[in-house]
């Protein structure tokens, strides 16, 4: 299966940056992981949208699958309260 390669909006950006160092590190492993498993055990697709949700302990990671350009766009990231 070919990679794909990770966009991270400008707003996700400065949503991981306020996260705590400990938290952020398993965070960005999940999006690592993302690239060459963008439908990984317990992701979900939220209803309505044409998103998908990955849970890291009480952080949420939203981001979107583009297949046909080999793209994941991480469209929202934050605590479980406030990101949706």
């Amino acid at each position: 299966m070919a990679s794909y390669k990770i966009s991270i909006k400008r707003s996700a950006a400065k949503e991981l940056e306020k996260i705590v160092l400990a938290d952020r590190r398993r965070i960005i492993e999940k999006i690592r992981e993302l690239a060459s498993d963008p439908r990984p055990h317990g992701c979900k697709k939220l209803s309505g949208q044409e998103k998908y949700r990955l849970r890291q302990g009480d952080y949420r990671i939203l981001y979107e699958i583009h297949d046909d350009e080999l793209i994941i766009v991480l469209v929202k990231i934050g605590h479980r309260r406030d990101v949706y």
